[in-house]
């Protein structure tokens, strides 16, 4: 077994999961990356030898290459790699020697999955697990996104992008729900849901796919699955599902509701987010802590104390009567449901939608989407695209924010700009949400400077 891998692109959430895992188990770990992370960092300080940009020779000691969906073949690194005879491996072909010999409970879906995985994960300490787990974020009352545990258990949330979620053999597998995504690598519909289906398939015989039964696509897949060799079952808060949502109160903070199972209570249970989908994450996270056989009382508390995961409704900034919050929703359905959930939680607050599109291909595919998800913020200002692994074609959004001339929308390519439009227009109890997979952070910050440059002035 090789014992010595180098990562191409170690800085992003999904590698640098995989790189602190091996260095737990005591591999030899190496690895480049375009840009510094905090990711980056992590994996460095947990000893890997990193760099940004690229080293040959850090390439060649190495028995193995593992690479990021963004990395091209022309990478300096792949044509290192290739030239010396070292093998090559995205992550789907990666994950069976990562997760061998454990029980896999893996997480996919369009939407939620970071905080579904999330939540199970706090769920099943709180019952007396440790799992091992890697994820596309860190949650924040453990402060990574990645765990070595002791347990026979491995959590994962299964990202379909590049089919990595094909690289696993789960015990039990749930999708949160499945909505069109990533046009550049499914085209359509039809391929995204294939897809799906092929991941459920790799579910062991003995075990359990646990499917949304309020969502159209979730439940087309189910009808494809009746001959599979595991259990199917369903969650949601329709009366037809196995898994039934009943009593939903808004709470402070957050929101309670019942849990049951082919009718009967399963118990009653509180989280700290508002919002529905969160309820809906919620519960899906409860399904695989039942089917795993684990006392749901106890994983009650994990949830109860479940605070959220990184650029997921994060609150960056609270001064001076504006709060900015981080959160990495870049799907029509996602931004809108966020938006509606900062309604429930600050409903008399000016409501701000800062939002980087990523990549083209969704962006311009999406369009009407976005434009209709927008419509919920007061005020709405849109940057330029986060290009991610596709080349610039040329389009830009100023369609969407031309649609949104009622919001008062601008496209504002420049990040100063947008700080300096924000603070000049702030009123004193204002909500901003910056959007992105990319560079929110970054515009997070340039906010926040201004705020407090203009608070100095002031003052």
């Amino acid at each position: 077994m090789q014992k010595r891998v180098h990562f191409i692109g170690i800085g992003g959430t999904g590698i640098s999961a995989m790189a602190l895992m091996l260095l737990a188990r005591g591999w030899q770990v190496s690895g480049s990356d375009a840009n510094p992370s905090i990711y980056f960092e992590a994996v460095t300080q947990a000893g890997a030898k990193t760099i940004i940009g690229h080293d040959p020779e850090l390439v060649k000691q190495a028995e193995l290459i593992v690479r990021s969906s963004a990395i091209s073949e022309n990478d300096p690194d792949i044509l290192t790699a290739q030239a010396a005879g070292i093998p090559i491996m995205k992550r789907s072909e990666f994950l069976p020697m990562l997760t061998e010999g454990r029980e896999v409970l893996a997480v996919a879906g369009s939407h939620g999955k970071t905080t579904t995985t999330a939540m199970l994960i706090e769920a099943l300490r709180a019952t007396g697990e440790d799992p091992s787990f890697i994820l596309g974020a860190k949650i924040k009352n453990l402060g990574t996104n990645s765990h070595e545990g002791q347990s026979k258990l491995f959590v994962i949330e299964a990202d379909e992008y590049d089919n990595m979620f094909l690289g696993l053999q789960p015990t039990i597998s749930l999708v949160t729900n499945i909505e069109h995504d990533h046009p550049d690598f499914f085209p359509t519909e039809g391929n995204y849901l294939q897809a799906f289906k092929a991941f459920t398939m790799k579910t062991r015989g003995n075990g359990c796919v646990l499917l949304c039964g309020d969502d159209r696509l979730s439940n087309k897949l189910r009808s494809q699955l009746e001959d599979a060799p595991f259990k199917v079952l369903s969650f949601g808060f329709g009366a037809e599902n196995d898994y039934q949502i009943q009593d939903c109160q808004t709470c402070t903070p957050g929101r309670s509701f019942e849990l049951t199972f082919k009718m009967r209570s399963l118990g009653s249970f509180k989280i700290q987010m508002p919002g529905l989908h969160n309820v809906l994450d919620a519960a899906a996270a409860l399904t695989m802590v039942h089917q795993a056989g684990l006392n749901l009382k106890k994983a009650a508390k994990g949830l109860m104390n479940f605070t959220g995961s990184e650029r997921r409704f994060e609150i960056f900034y609270q001064k001076g009567g504006v709060t900015i919050i981080n959160d990495y929703g870049h799907h029509p359905t996602q931004l809108k449901a966020t938006l509606e959930s900062a309604r429930e939680a600050y409903p008399q607050a000016k409501l701000w939608a800062i939002w980087e599109p990523h990549t083209f291909s969704r962006t311009q595919s999406m369009q009407a989407a976005f434009s209709n998800s927008l419509t919920s913020a007061d005020r709405v200002i849109i940057t330029k695209i986060y290009a991610a692994r596709e080349a610039d074609n040329g389009y830009t959004p100023q369609n969407i924010a031309d649609e949104l001339e009622d919001k008062n929308a601008l496209y504002l390519p420049d990040f100063d700009d947008i700080a300096e439009t924000i603070v000049k227009s702030q009123q004193g109890n204002d909500l901003v949400i910056v959007f992105s997979a990319g560079k929110g952070p970054e515009i997070s910050r340039k906010i926040a400077a201004k705020l407090d440059e203009a608070t100095e002035v002031k003052a």
